[in-house]
């Protein structure tokens, strides 16, 4: 995992996953994660980071509530992935199968 205080390292090449869906994971994980912390979680930049959250955030899978000098974030599980391949599969769904994963992950290197 990459510290907080990291630079991301760059990726060339296609990968499975999205940035979006990356970052809504992230978040999925942590309601209460800084930019910072997404970012470097997923490799990405500060800037990345806010723009996703922004696009999200338009398109109403997330939305946030300002809690002192930090964001509280929270995600519609109700809504349907965007992309037609992927119709009538929710947020839900796709968190479930990547956070099962994450924390399938984590138990082995415990």
């Amino acid at each position: 995992m990459v510290g907080v205080t990291e630079v991301p390292e760059p990726h060339a090449g296609w990968t499975f996953l999205t940035s979006h869906a990356r970052v809504l994971a992230s978040i999925a994980d942590n309601r209460d994660a800084r930019i910072r912390d997404i970012a470097a979680r997923c490799r990405l930049t500060e800037r990345a980071v806010q723009k996703i959250i922004a696009d999200l955030e338009r398109d109403g899978y997330l939305s946030h509530i300002r809690n002192g000098r930090s964001n509280q974030y929270s995600i519609d599980e109700s809504k349907v992935l965007r992309h037609p391949a992927e119709a009538g599969l929710t947020v839900a769904a796709l968190l479930s199968m990547l956070l099962r994963d994450e924390i399938e992950r984590q138990g082995t290197n415990a």
